[in-house]
């Protein structure tokens, strides 16, 4: 008999598992989509070796490859991209590690090639992958943002397809398979891979879904793709620099956005990487936006973020909205939350939920408790005619 997959697949709780606090938000990440506990023992007990990057990749691979030894094909594959997450673009094994984390993947979760569409797209394509249910209710279009691969959200999916959804998910351009193999690098104009996909699929009636850097992104669709009928911000990101210069020490932060303003490249490119030896978070914040938007420098890459603001066309959505936002997300200053919800002013209706840590939920994309944020969507989708 073939699982049937709900939310009480994702597992419940917040788990302490190194002092660094974006290492440790990643670390429950991955165990959040494996919900298998004994990777929390192994992570815990290697957690004290781990001081740097180079010491996570390394742990991380050969927990990996003990797992793959035990025949335990998903948490390998979420350490193996554990491993991969904090690799630079010149690592060789980069590659190998993401291709070796799809593969186990969709080995684990039965993906069929059928069910993979690579869709042209500029210079290359998106790849996108499409699972269904007998008679769908409806279309649901989701993808991450600024550093997920689509293959990590493949519970999700299948959730999302028990509950009786016909799904689509896609990477689009800098993210997953248009970024790494074919060099597509992340756009603030997202309603042009979402145009892309909605034609090729020939859908004219969707609940698109962004996740993370994605609460931007799904929003800038909306705003210019009216084949998409409801939206939803998992979670709100109304300004990406701001959320970049939330990583920057207080003390600088003013300073900084000052040297933007009159934008004084080499001070700015000098002063981040002396605040990146300072700051694990802020070092590989770098490090990835670089790599997906194809910048050459740190001031580059921050450049490029001033054009990710939804202030510019929020009044233009016109869809039923959900945001959600986490009460702690140590990502996305709280403030964005009713920032998002002040400039939807013309939206057919609005529903905003935060998630607090009462209900293990308060931190970004309500890693903790993602079975809660899908019980919210869901819930949300079926009551919205």
């Amino acid at each position: 008999m073939t699982k049937k997959w709900t939310t009480s697949d994702f597992p419940v709780g917040l788990y302490h598992l190194h002092k660094d606090p974006s290492v440790n938000f990643q670390m429950n990440r991955f165990y959040n989509w494996t919900n298998d506990k004994s990777m929390l023992a192994e992570m815990q007990n290697t957690c004290n070796a781990i001081h740097s990057y180079s010491d996570l990749i390394k742990s991380f691979i050969e927990l990996g490859e003990i797992s793959l030894k035990k025949n335990e094909k998903l948490k390998a594959a979420y350490y193996f991209r554990g491993a991969e997450f904090y690799m630079p673009d010149s690592n060789p094994d980069k590659q190998k590690l993401r291709k070796r984390f799809i593969s186990l993947t969709c080995d684990f979760y039965g993906i069929q090639e059928n069910q993979h569409s690579m869709i042209p797209y500029q210079n290359g394509y998106l790849s996108a992958y499409r699972i269904s249910p007998e008679n769908p209710k409806s279309t649901i279009v989701f993808f991450g943002g600024f550093d997920s691969y689509i293959e990590e959200f493949f519970l999700m999916t299948m959730i999302l397809k028990d509950a009786g959804y016909d799904v689509i998910c896609f990477d689009g351009p800098g993210q997953g398979s248009a970024l790494e193999d074919y060099n597509l690098p992340m756009t603030h104009e997202w309603e042009k891979p979402v145009k892309s996909i909605l034609d090729y699929f020939r859908l004219n009636d969707v609940t698109l879904i962004g996740i993370s850097l994605g609460g931007y992104l799904s929003l800038r669709a909306a705003a210019y793709e009216k084949r998409v009928k409801k939206v939803i911000a998992y979670d709100i990101l109304t300004d990406f620099f701001d959320v970049l210069t939330h990583q920057i020490n207080p003390v600088y932060r003013d300073t900084f956005k000052d040297l933007m303003v009159h934008e004084k490249m080499e001070e700015i490119n000098t002063e981040l990487k002396k605040l990146a030896e300072q700051n694990l978070m802020l070092q590989w914040g770098i490090m990835q936006g670089m790599h997906i938007t194809g910048s050459k420098s740190p001031y580059e890459f921050f450049h490029k973020t001033l054009s990710y603001k939804t202030e510019t066309f929020s009044p233009l959505i016109t869809q039923d909205v959900l945001l959600l936002a986490g009460q702690n997300d140590h990502y996305v200053p709280i403030k964005q939350f009713t920032d998002q919800i002040l400039t939807l002013t013309k939206v057919r209706s609005l529903t905003a939920r935060m998630f607090t840590p009462e209900e293990s939920a308060d931190t970004h994309c309500q890693i903790g408790n993602l079975g809660l944020a899908a019980d919210v969507m869901l819930n949300w989708i079926d009551q919205i005619p």
